[in-house]
């Protein structure tokens, strides 16, 4: 698996990757509904520096970072992730983080803040946490789950 910066030809395969997770509503506190030139300029934003996972040519995810917020707060970065269906379960994102730590590290960051990971998303909540995030802040019913109600979300944070 290789990870390079995003390229504007990548842009079908980074849209057919986001559509079905944000379709779903179950992780990412976007419109599922959203169109896709919006969901992709979300992802591909000018305030992102987005990246995509490939092996043999074919995206297996894709994430972004960008700083999380200004002036005092500048330090901080924040990243998406999302790994194509067809790859779930074979480490991309974990490749994806550690790949955007050091991004980050390389970018001058001094600590990376996830600010919303929707707590029924225990693969992400774990693998996070594996990674060295830690839980600062919890959300009591900050995401409305699409078949589980009002659930909570986390704000997760790390040093570089």
């Amino acid at each position: 698996m290789h990870i390079r910066p995003a390229r504007p030809d990548d842009a079908p395969a980074i849209l057919a990757a986001i559509r079905p997770v944000v379709a779903a509503g179950e992780t990412y506190a976007l419109d599922p509904r959203m169109g896709d030139d919006d969901l992709l300029a979300y992802w591909t934003a000018p305030d992102k520096r987005t990246f995509v996972a490939e092996e043999d040519g074919t995206l297996l995810g894709t994430y972004y970072i960008r700083t999380n917020q200004g002036g005092g707060g500048s330090h901080v970065c924040n990243c998406g992730y999302v790994t194509a269906e067809a790859a779930t379960g074979r480490g991309v994102a974990r490749r994806m983080c550690a790949d955007s730590i050091e991004r980050a590290r390389a970018l001058g960051y001094e600590a990376m803040q996830f600010n919303f990971v929707v707590s029924t998303n225990v693969r992400a909540v774990n693998l996070w946490a594996a990674m060295g995030f830690e839980t600062v802040g919890r959300l009591p019913g900050a995401f409305r789950h699409p078949t589980l109600g009002d659930v909570d979300a986390l704000v997760m944070y790390r040093t570089l």
